[in-house]
Formats: structure tokens, sequence, C-alpha cells
């Protein structure tokens, strides 16, 4: 598994069965992990009792025409500064 985590997504590359559905590999991550950082930072079990942790949605792609290594290189740089400038937005 490889994954980073960002201001406001986590990107995951995970190997599962295709008899899992995505949708239910999802729901149980997100509860899951919702359930020990809510255990681990009491804090969040304040700010979040009675609501979601995680926002509903989800993005899920299957790798096809894009090799797995492709995958993982653009997962591990996620987050660091771009060095060329081909196309960069500034705020």
């Amino acid at each position: 598994m490889r994954g980073s985590i960002g201001k406001e997504h986590v990107h995951l590359l995970l190997s599962c069965p295709p008899t899992l559905a995505p949708s239910k590999i999802l729901q149980y991550l997100k509860g899951r992990s919702s359930k020990l950082l809510q255990e681990e930072f009491q804090e969040l079990r304040k700010r979040y009792w009675g609501q979601h942790l995680w926002a509903p949605g989800y993005f899920c792609r299957t790798v096809g025409t894009v090799t797995e290594e492709i995958i993982k290189e653009y997962i591990e740089n996620q987050g660091k500064e771009r060095n060329d400038d081909t196309f960069r937005i500034e705020e």
C-alpha cells in the first residue's frame, strides 16, 4: 500500500481482489480510520460528536493504461514543489 496525505485529501494505492467493491473498501477505511483517530485524539471526538469525520465522497481509479510505478511516483511526489515552469498556479 502507498499513500500520501494532503491538506484536503488523501491518496492511496491499494491492491484488492475484484470481488470487493470500491465503495465497500472506502466505507471500511473511512469508518475504521475515523474510529482510531477519535480514540487517539479526544479533541476530534468532541469536535465531530454525532457527525462524520470524513467527507462522504471519494474518487477511485483503477490501474489500466498507466503503470503502477507511475501512480506510485505520483503519490510519493504529492506536496513537493515542482522544479519546472511548465504550468504552475500561485496564490
